[in-house]
């Protein structure tokens, strides 16, 4: 068994499920954004998101069916870039932001990723705590980088994501994260 085999995305002792974004979620997915950020993206982006062979997008839903948090990635050749990941203010700290990054960096890998990056505000510690625990490292800075407010941009990279350790790391961060 590869350690991208362990199923999450359906947890009966849980009260949410990860699982691909479809275009029925993307009205929620907005609602969801626009809590979480004051720059959004077009919801047609979302669409054209997914039909990109090269993303991956994923949501929680509470057993109701409610979208609280999304997560996406694009896998280009062997580079994994998150490209977006918020979870409603309502539904934080019940490790969703978690799962959705386990469960992209798990797709990504499946997709052949080896490393991975991503942008993330300099304010965001909560965020930057999260990506370091998954191996992620700041490398750089994009000054003024988000254009409400000019804030900087940490670039963070995680690197041998095919190597057993890093495997290893994600396989038992998921274990913990379902039991």
């Amino acid at each position: 068994m590869k350690f991208y085999d362990l199923d999450t995305s359906i947890l009966p002792e849980q009260t949410f499920q990860i699982v691909p974004m479809r275009l029925s979620d993307i009205e929620s997915v907005a609602r969801v954004e626009k809590r979480c950020y004051t720059l959004t993206w077009n919801p047609n982006a979302y669409v054209t998101e997914l039909s990109n062979t090269n993303a991956y997008y994923v949501v929680a839903k509470r057993d109701d069916g409610k979208v609280v948090g999304y997560g996406g990635i694009w896998v280009i050749i062997d580079e994994l870039h998150v490209t977006t990941l918020a979870v409603d203010p309502a539904s934080r700290g019940k490790k969703l932001g978690e799962r959705l990054l386990n469960a992209m960096m798990t797709e990504g890998i499946r997709r052949g990723a080896t490393r991975a990056t991503l942008e993330v505000r300099q304010s965001n510690v909560v965020a930057q705590g999260l990506y370091h625990k998954y191996g992620f490292l700041d490398v750089a800075q994009r000054r003024a980088y988000y254009s409400d407010n000019s804030e900087n941009a940490i670039i963070m990279w995680a690197e041998e994501l095919t190597s057993p350790a890093y495997q290893q790391m994600l396989y038992d961060y998921r274990r913990r994260l379902i039991d």
